[in-house]
């Protein structure tokens, strides 16, 4: 039968990200961007490609699979909705998965839950917030060494928390949301309004660290969201750390210290702010959970 394996998948806004891990250690990553063009069909066939390539590559069959989703899956197995990708709205998730993976367990969460999770075990730290800025805002919170809310009982939108009633408009249809101040998209799309042209990711990054003004103010308007959000958390749930990932936020220097100064200032008497830190994983947090929560599948891992 052979060494096990097990697949992590982490269903981005803008790329997959594939990784597979055997019970001996040894790994096998794979990576694709979907085309712009908003197709499921295809973006399901492109899938299907990419989990062929991992499955070549370790000889074996895949035995359970963890799928990190940005989008909402109802308990029909349906996907209600993703902004993102429209088109997958009504798709049933879990037989497209398992028609790509015959035999194997299955299982999904919210991929700000599952970099959470990933980035809790990383640090050690049984009470962890997660901040993931990507091409949105995911997060997941851990408390006591499990997932909160908890399955079952939904994931935590921390980028559906409003944080300015009066802010720009959500792709989720309301207003004020931080994913529409703070997501990486948002970010870039401000940069481009400040600097009178769009502007790419690059061009930002160059820009945030020559200083200039245009760059600085649309970084520093994320940077003051983020806090807010995860001060009213920490309000409420007292996370001991917290920690800021994703791919975005992973390439932008000093982000993280950026976010600790528009903290501080929100903290009241007895009440400090929570240390924050870069996340130990990096980008590949959610991807890191997805093969976790395969794991825990099969009995591999503990998940909470």
């Amino acid at each position: 039968m052979g060494t096990p394996w097990h697949l992590g998948i982490d269903i981005g806004g803008t790329k997959v990200a594939l990784r597979a891990e055997s019970a001996d250690g040894r790994a096998e990553e794979h990576g694709f961007a979907w085309p712009r063009a908003d197709d499921a069909d295809r973006d399901l066939a492109l899938l299907a490609g990419a989990v062929g390539v991992l499955t070549a590559r370790t000889g074996a069959a895949i035995r359970a699979v963890g799928v990190a989703v940005p989008g909402t899956v109802g308990p029909d197995e349906r996907i209600t909705a993703w902004p993102s990708r429209p088109s997958w709205t009504g798709l049933r998730l879990g037989p497209a998965l398992r028609g790509m993976l015959p035999g194997a367990e299955v299982a999904w969460a919210d991929d700000g839950d599952l970099g959470a999770l990933a980035e809790a075990a990383a640090a050690d730290c049984p009470d962890l917030l997660y901040v993931g800025v990507g091409t949105g805002v995911g997060g997941g919170l851990v408390l006591g060494g499990r997932l909160c809310p908890g399955p079952g009982r939904g994931s935590f939108e921390l980028g559906h928390l409003i944080v300015d009633p009066s802010g720009p408009d959500c792709v989720c249809g309301r207003r004020g949301c931080l994913q529409a101040t703070a997501s990486g998209l948002a970010t870039l799309a401000r940069a481009g309004e400040l600097a009178g042209a769009p502007v790419s990711y690059q061009e930002l990054r160059t820009a945030v660290r020559a200083g200039h003004p245009w760059a600085t103010e649309a970084v520093d308007r994320t940077c003051r969201a983020l806090a807010t959000a995860i001060m009213g958390v920490t309000e409420l749930l007292h996370p001991r750390l917290v920690v800021v990932g994703g791919g975005f936020a992973d390439g932008l220097d000093d982000l993280v210290a950026r976010i600790t100064t528009r903290l501080a200032p929100l903290a009241r008497p007895g009440r400090p702010a929570p240390p924050l830190a870069p996340a130990r994983l990096g980008g590949l947090s959610s991807l890191r959970g997805a093969v976790l929560l395969a794991r825990s599948a099969t009995g591999g891992a503990r998940i909470g």
